[in-house]
């Protein structure tokens, strides 16, 4: 057993006093912690939020599951959101009000002005921008903390793992089903956990895929059963308040398996 102090002086009466209750082997580190940082030993100082991230996450902190050392794992965390659109627009935004340290966005589409009914990251002014330009500076005017990396493409089988293997999640607000297969393909080769959001008109449904742990979408809507588009694919009928809904509910879903990095 060692023990140290600043200067080796408190912890060399530690050390004697360790001895005279019958420990055996017990040393005090001579000079204690400053003649090892002046030797030039290793040591690590234990992170810490600054003033102004503890001021922001305070209600986060308050949460005995999550607390300082959660939040600083949420700030570490890597998540990947598919579209930027009325599915990926509430999720992106509650994602990094969180402080989710990273977020990537995926979308090859621009922004257009019947998107602005329900696609919150975006606003009249950035008609015709790339969507992920747009929710790139959104984002990080809502959270200095947040970086955001554009994916101004769309997913293919040549791009797909390029682009998840660096994320520890991945959440998909795709509008196709072929966009859908291949993510989860990809997520299992690559044992990513997904989180799924879909919609159609007032009907909303969110689930979570883990690979190996888990049903995914090749199981429970297999592939003999896969449609080539959604329902009135052309021009759907989208309700705002249901595609928040849905969106919403889905940043609970990344929160809570971020949340499994962030509970000490």
């Amino acid at each position: 057993m060692v023990a140290y102090c600043a200067s080796g002086n408190r912890s060399a009466f530690a050390a004697e006093t360790l001895t005279q209750m019958g420990f055996k082997d017990a040393a005090s580190l001579k000079g204690g912690f400053g003649a090892w940082k002046d030797a030039g030993f290793k040591f690590v100082v234990p992170r810490d939020l600054t003033p102004a991230q503890q001021k922001r996450y305070s209600r986060h902190v308050l949460i005995p599951e999550v607390g300082k050392e959660g939040q600083l794992k949420l700030l570490d965390s890597k998540v990947l959101i598919i579209g930027a659109g009325g599915l990926g627009s509430p999720a992106a935004y509650y994602l990094a009000a969180a402080g989710v340290g990273t977020i990537g966005i995926v979308d090859s589409d621009v922004v257009d002005e019947s998107n602005l009914q329900r696609q919150i990251l975006h606003n009249s002014k950035r008609i015709g921008q790339p969507k992920v330009d747009s929710a790139k500076q959104t984002l990080e005017d809502l959270n200095p903390d947040v970086k955001v990396v554009p994916y101004q493409t769309r997913l293919t089988r040549d791009n797909i793992i390029d682009i998840f293997k660096d994320y520890d999640l991945i959440v998909d607000g795709s509008d196709n089903f072929p966009t859908r297969y291949l993510v989860n393909d990809a997520s299992v080769l690559l044992k990513k956990t997904v989180v799924h959001g879909s919609i159609f008109r007032f009907d909303g449904q969110v689930s979570v895929s883990k690979p190996f742990d888990g049903p995914s979408i090749a199981v429970y809507s297999p592939s003999h059963r896969r449609p080539s588009s959604p329902p009135a694919a052309t021009k759907p009928a989208r309700s705002a308040s249901c595609r928040a809904l849905s969106g919403c509910s889905r940043p609970t879903r990344p929160s809570n398996c971020c949340s499994a990095l962030a509970i000490p």
